[in-house]
C-alpha cells in the first residue's frame, strides 16, 4: 500500500500541470513606447503573452536565468525587472538607479549585475531575490568623480567586465566571494569607450573608442599583459561623416578566424583577422551599420543601419565577402535576432509597429507580429552563451 501511495504521489503532479512546457523555443521583444514586452514562441512564430508595467524601455536589454524561465529586463529608468515567462508576469521588480544602460548574469546564474549612468557604477544583485549584493561606484581621478559605465558583460570564473566612458578605463570585477568583491582596474585605455563585447569563448574583452581611433582589447586569460590597442585605423577620428547612431559591438559577427565589425561613421563593415587582430578588409554597405550579426553557422552576416537608411537590411556572404541580398522590411529596423539554429531571423520594424520573421535561406518573409514600437529581441538560447 505504501508503495502504491508513493507512485500515486509521483503521478499526480504531472496531471495537475497539463499545460507545463519547455522554454527552449521562447523569447521576448521589447515594446519601448508602452513599457511592455511580448513573449513569443519560435516554433510557431507567434506571440503568446504580454507583460506590462516595466517602466522606461527606450534602451532596454535582457538576460536569462540558466533554466530559461526568468528574464531580467534592464530599463533605462534604472528599473530591474524579473519576469516569469511561463506565467507572463513580473516576479520581482526594483528601481535600482536613476539611469541604467544594461546588465549581465553571472556564469553560475546566481548574480545579476547592472551598469549605471546615474549614479555611475555597477550594482550586483542576488538573481533569486534581487537583494543587493554589491555596490561598485565608478569613481576616478581624485575619487570624487563618477563615470558612466558601459559595455558590462559576464565573464568566466564569476567575473564581470565593464568600461568607464568618462575615465577611459576597463575594470574586471571578481565576484567569486560575494562578501569580498575584488576589482582590477586598467587605466588609460583610450578616450570614451562607447560599447564593448566579449568573444564567445570568454577570452577577449574589446571596447570601441569614440574619442580616438582604434579599439582597446583585454586578454582575460593573461591579465598581466594589460590592455592592448588594436585596429589603429578604426574609429571616429578619421571619419568625415556625422555619426547618427553609435554602432553596437555586442553583435560582432564571427565566421572562422574572421570577425565582422560595424565601422563608426562610415558606410562600411570591417573585416578583422582574429589571429593577428589586424584589419583584413572593408565591405561597402548601404549606410552606417548598427548591428552586424552572424547567422549561427557563420555562413552569413546580416547588417542593419542608422537613419536615414534604417529601412534596409543587407546580407553578406562570409566566403566571398560580398553583399548577396538586400531587403526592405520597413522603416525603423532596430534589432535582429536569429533563432537558435539560424533557419529564421526576427527583426523589429519600430516605425511600422511590427516584428518580421524571415527565412535565412530563401529570404522570404514567413511571419509578421503586431507590436507597439518594438526594439530589442531576445531569445532564451542566450542563457547558455557568454556575454549575452
Amino acid at each position: 500500500m505504501k508503495r502504491l501511495l508513493a507512485c500515486l504521489l509521483l503521478i499526480l503532479p504531472l496531471g495537475t500541470h497539463a499545460a507545463a512546457r519547455g522554454t527552449g523555443d521562447l523569447g521576448l521583444f521589447i515594446e519601448r513606447a508602452s513599457g511592455s514586452v511580448q513573449i513569443v514562441e519560435t516554433s510557431t512564430n507567434t506571440s503568446i503573452g504580454r507583460v506590462d508595467g516595466l517602466g522606461d524601455l527606450s534602451h532596454a536589454s535582457v538576460v536569462y536565468s540558466r533554466d530559461e524561465r526568468y528574464a531580467y529586463v534592464f530599463g533605462r529608468d534604472g528599473g530591474l525587472s524579473k519576469i516569469d515567462i511561463l506565467k507572463a508576469e513580473i516576479s520581482k521588480r526594483k528601481l535600482q538607479s536613476g539611469n541604467s544602460i544594461g546588465g549581465a548574469i553571472s556564469q553560475d546564474g546566481r548574480l545579476v549585475a547592472v551598469s549605471n549612468y546615474k549614479p555611475g557604477g555597477v550594482k550586483v544583485f542576488d538573481a533569486d531575490s534581487l537583494e543587493l549584493v554589491a555596490d561598485i561606484p565608478a569613481t576616478y581621478g581624485d575619487g570624487q568623480k563618477r563615470s558612466k559605465v558601459i559595455g558590462l558583460v559576464d565573464a568566466p570564473e564569476s567575473k564581470f567586465v565593464f568600461a568607464l566612458w568618462d575615465a577611459g578605463e576597463i575594470w574586471v570585477l571578481d565576484m567569486s566571494d560575494r562578501k569580498q568583491p575584488k576589482i582590477l582596474k586598467f587605466k588609460g585605455i583610450g578616450r570614451n569607450p562607447y560599447d564593448a563585447l566579449i568573444t564567445g569563448d570568454g577570452r577577449y574583452y574589446i571596447a570601441g573608442l569614440f574619442g580616438e581611433d582604434g579599439m582597446a582589447m583585454l586578454d582575460l586569460w593573461n591579465l598581466s599583459i594589460g590592455v592592448k590597442r588594436i585596429l589603429p585605423n578604426y574609429g571616429k577620428g578619421t571619419q568625415k561623416l556625422p555619426v547618427y547612431k553609435m554602432p553596437h559591438l555586442e553583435g560582432w559577427a564571427v565566421a572562422g578566424n574572421l570577425a565582422f565589425v560595424p565601422a563608426v561613421g562610415s558606410h562600411e563593415v570591417l573585416v578583422i583577422d582574429m589571429q593577428s587582430w589586424q584589419q583584413a578588409g572593408r565591405i561597402k554597405v548601404h549606410g552606417q551599420p548598427i548591428f552586424v550579426m552572424a547567422r549561427p553557422d557563420g555562413r552569413q552576416v546580416w547588417v542593419n543601419f542608422a537613419i536615414p537608411d534604417n529601412d534596409t537590411i543587407q546580407v553578406i556572404d562570409t566566403q566571398s565577402l560580398a553583399v548577396i541580398k538586400e531587403l526592405k522590411p520597413g522603416k525603423g529596423v532596430l534589432h535582429m535576432e536569429f533563432e537558435p539554429r539560424g533557419e529564421e531571423v526576427w527583426m523589429s520594424v519600430r516605425d511600422e509597429n511590427r516584428v518580421e520573421v524571415y527565412d535565412t535561406r530563401s529570404f522570404e518573409r514567413k511571419s509578421s507580429i503586431t507590436a507597439t514600437k518594438p526594439s530589442g529581441i531576445f531569445f532564451t538560447a542566450r542563457a547558455h552563451r557568454i556575454g549575452l
